[in-house]
Parts: structure tokens; sequence; C-alpha cells
């Protein structure tokens, strides 16, 4: 039989070992010994000798910690005192053992340490399925169907609980010194506050670092955008050590703009073309996206800001009568789609395609599918932070053509990277 380990991000095909007599032997015992017939039969067997090999290693340790064995005399002033009685889980299902204790209490088992009831690292799963968005309760009834024992939803808060110290930490480390190119992104949550279900944005802040590789540097769930909200939010980042952003690539944001010039001054902010394009493109009815598309792509896409002005130009005359106010954005907000013109083609294509975030997006909105309420925006940020680590695990690579697009920044950005 054929099973495979990863090496180097690979898989490799490694041939199991053929199985020893000693193994034949143990096999024959205990299918004679438990009378195994179905799969179920297996599944109680390995319960039970689970359970009974737990009991002796529990034993053993009590030796071990008292000096001697059951019935021998010594002079220890310790003694055994009789047993507790312990319901544990395992990924058999519950069982019950019986912890040996000690006159002085001072036994510390290790194979089943005090106080834990749990050997499955069913904590680990839990958390797994939070990250993939059921709620609380699916996992509550999957661990009931899967391991034959209940688990309250109370408990699976609480396990998912323990990630908020995490989570705070996560958002305090210290990050780098300067990032080429920033995006900031949202996506919309309905989240039940004290019964009125509101809508929150959560706000996903990606770095591309100087190696070319991304990096989450912050998610934050706020309500009301505005200069002061986003002041805060580049306030916290400069005080975890970002000193310099070149590019900072973002939506139409509430008082983003000014905010930017405060807190990075020589920062070049560029409105998100893709976001541009798609709020365009709601004015225009559907048997015209195509045609339109093509004619906006034309102006993001031409040789120099003059060139692209008078392509906006052109677009808007054309369609002027049909969709009078699908191309006003454009004209208003073209100080900040400029900036694009002064770069090539390699390192507009970073800026303005969004492959960076959407594959976050894209795992954000499956939350939204599954959950279509989050009892509370902590609950939220739970979810997004372990959604976010699941995409994070890809990203070991830099971006396309990194080299390139890091070389025309040093020139574009004199002395300000590395």
């Amino acid at each position: 039989m054929i099973k495979y380990k990863i090496i180097g991000g690979f898989f490799m095909a490694r041939r199991r070992n053929p199985m020893s007599e000693g193994k034949k032997n143990i096999i024959a015992s205990l299918i004679q010994e438990y009378d195994i017939k179905t799969a179920e039969d297996i599944q109680d067997a390995l319960k039970d000798l689970l359970g009974s090999t737990i009991q002796s290693m529990l034993e053993a340790e009590m030796d071990g910690h008292l000096g001697y064995a059951p019935y021998e005399r010594s002079e220890n002033s310790n003694y055994r005192n009789g047993t507790k009685s312990k319901k544990i889980r395992s990924k058999y299902g519950e069982m019950e053992i019986n912890v040996p204790q000690d006159r002085e209490s001072s036994f510390e088992p290790k194979i089943v340490r005090k106080r834990q009831k749990d050997i499955s690292g069913i904590e680990d799963k839990i958390i797994a399925m939070y990250a993939k968005g059921l709620t609380t309760r699916e996992i509550s009834e999957q661990i009931e169907d899967i391991y034959g024992f209940e688990v309250s939803e109370g408990m699976v808060s609480d396990i998912t609980n323990k990630l908020l110290p995490e989570i705070e930490e996560w958002q305090r480390r210290p990050l780098s010194s300067v990032y080429p190119i920033v995006f900031i992104d949202a996506v919309h949550f309905s989240v039940r506050d004290n019964g009125i279900i509101r809508k929150l944005a959560a706000y996903t802040i990606l770095g591309i670092n100087e190696e070319g590789k991304k990096e989450v540097l912050t998610i934050q769930i706020g309500e009301n955008e505005s200069s002061k909200y986003w002041l805060n939010v580049l306030n916290e980042l400069k005080n975890r050590g970002v000193k310099d952003i070149l590019v900072l690539c973002a939506d139409g944001l509430t008082g983003i703009k000014e905010s930017i010039a405060v807190a990075y001054p020589q920062t070049e902010y560029q409105r998100c073309i893709v976001h541009q394009v798609r709020n365009t493109l709601k004015y225009v009815a559907e048997k015209d996206r195509k045609a339109f598309a093509a004619d906006l792509k034309s102006i993001y896409q031409a040789p120099s800001e003059e060139a692209g002005y008078a392509q906006m130009k052109v677009v808007t005359e054309k369609w002027q009568e049909h969709y009078p106010n699908a191309m006003k954005s454009w004209t208003a907000n073209w100080d900040v789609i400029s900036p694009i013109f002064k770069f090539s083609a390699d390192v507009r294509k970073v800026i303005y395609t969004t492959n960076a975030i959407e594959s976050l997006n894209s795992a954000y909105r499956r939350l939204n599918s599954k959950r279509s309420v989050f009892p509370s925006d902590t609950a939220l940020l739970k979810a997004l932070y372990l959604a976010t680590f699941e995409v994070a695990k890809k990203w070991t690579l830099p971006i396309r053509n990194w080299g390139k697009v890091y070389g025309e920044l040093s020139i574009m950005y004199e002395g300000r990277l590395p």
C-alpha cells in the first residue's frame, strides 16, 4: 500500500513497510478477544484498549512517583490513597478512567494531566470548524455526530475565546519599517448587537513587504468611516513600526485621503481601479457592460496621464446620453486615479489587479455564505482571524515579477527603500 508524505511542499510516495509477524499476532488476538465482525466492533475494541492502556500507564506513573509497587513495603510517608473516577473524551468517544490518588496529593500524572478531560485534540478540531464558518450550534452537532459525546455551544465559545489573547497579540505585533504597497479593502457582515442586526465592515489592511510577499497587517471592524477613524488606524500602524508606505491603494473610503496626508504625507494614494470600474458599471445596463468595461480599460491602460485623460473625455462623451452619471466619479477623482500612469505595466498590474486581496475576500465571503448573522463583533473577529491564517498559509512566494517592480519603485521613490 502506498502512503504519502510532504517534502518541501510536494507530495512524495512512500511505501508502507510490510506488516510484521508481531502485528499480525496482535490483530489475530484482538479479533478473537473482541469477536470483531464490523468496523464499529473495531472502534469499540480500540476504545476499550485505549482506556485499559491509559489506566495501566497511570498505575505505572504512580509506582514511579512513590518509588514502590503496590503491596511492597516502603518507608515512604506518602502512599496510595485509592482512585478517583474521571471521564475523558477521545477520538473513539467518551470513556471513564480511575486516576490513582496519593495521600499527599502530590501525584501529577502526565498521560492524562489534572483537569484534562479531552485527549483527542478536540479543541483543534473545533477551531478548524470555526475557521470554516460553522456556527457554535453546528460545531456542537457535528462533534456529537462524529465522536458520540455532547459539546455544548458554551464550551465551543469558551474554546474559541482562547484565541482572543492570540488575536490581540497578533494585532499588536511589530511590523516592517517600510511597505512598498499597501491595500485596504472591506467586506461587510451582519452582526447582532443587543438584539439588533447591524451591517459592519471588516477592513483588511494587506501589505506587500520588501520581499514581495503578502502580509495582513491588521483587520479592523468598523461601522462609521471618517477621517478620525482612518487616522487612528494609520497611527496604529505607525506605532507598530511602519515608518513609510510608498503606494496605498484603497477605494473611496470616507476620510482616507485626508488621513493619509496627515499620517504618511509622502505616501501616494491610488484609488483602486477595480473598485472604480465596478462602481461605474453599476450605472450601466447589462447589455452594455461588456462594451463599457472595454472602454474603461482603454483609460487606465493608456500609456500616459495625458492620453488617459483624453480617453476619459472620449468615453464620457460616448456614453453621456445613455448613462449621464456613470463617468462623473472619474472626473471628480482623477487626482487619485491618475498616479497609476507614472508606472510601467508590471507595477500597474500589481496595483490595479486585486489578486493580492481577492483570495482573502473570497475566504471572507464564504463565511458570509455560511453564517448570515454573527452573534457579536468578537465572534466575527475570531472567524476572520482564522480564515486569514488559512489563506496566508499559501503565501510562500513573492508576487510575480517582484524584482522588476521593486527595482522600479526604488528609482521612483529614491532613498525610501533599503
